[in-house]
């Protein structure tokens, strides 16, 4: 019969309590014992002296029988100076990120260091601020940003037509309302002209 020391839940819903057991390995977890050695209580905080309790000389006992601790029990066994710390084994690499995140990840840090050995615009205009005169310098922020009379003969130029939404319009698709105003101006137009 293959004996171990592990936990066995009681409490209620959400206030979970343990027994420390010595229990057949094959019995249900909650199910028939042999000894009942101690208490766990998680609801307790971790500096109290009733959150662990044991009876140390059944647990040597039942330990000088062959009876083994489970993961939990050894550590606080462990505590108690009854057994050896047991050994953490290093965990999986399934918490990791997958091979195309880790690529790119990899770019991300690769683009970032690329970007910040490249000078930024704030550090252009540093330098200039510290080689030009004053004069240099304002001529030289407001040809970077265009003035509005720079961006009106751009839109001008394009072959889209922008409304006041800010929605981009195909000049060839104009709506019905834009269409019959330019019909009824050219319209005018051609009666002055008739008239004149």
């Amino acid at each position: 019969m293959a004996l171990k020391i592990r936990l066995s839940r009681g409490g209620a819903k959400k206030r979970p309590f343990y027994h420390i057991v010595i229990a057949d390995s094959r019995s249900p977890r909650d199910g028939r014992f042999i000894e009942r050695v101690g208490t766990y209580n998680p609801m307790v905080p971790r500096e109290s002296s009733e959150r662990v309790t044991v009876k140390e000389d059944r647990i040597k006992y039942w330990l000088s029988v062959g009876a083994l601790p489970s993961d939990r029990v050894a550590r606080f066994l462990a505590v108690s100076g009854l057994v050896e710390k047991p050994v953490l084994h290093e965990q999986t690499k399934q918490h990791l990120p997958k091979a195309k995140a880790q690529e790119r990840m990899q770019e991300a840090n690769e683009s970032s260091k690329t970007d910040s050995e490249t000078p930024t615009q704030d550090d252009v205009v540093e330098t200039a601020n510290s080689e030009t005169p004053a004069e240099e310098i304002s001529n030289a922020s407001s040809s970077a940003e265009p003035s509005s009379s720079q961006v009106a003969e751009e839109m001008a130029d394009s072959d889209s037509v922008f409304e006041d939404d800010g929605v981009e319009v195909d000049p060839s698709k104009k709506s019905n309302d834009e269409t019959s105003a330019e019909e009824i101006s050219s319209d005018s137009e051609t009666e002055e002209k008739v008239a004149g």
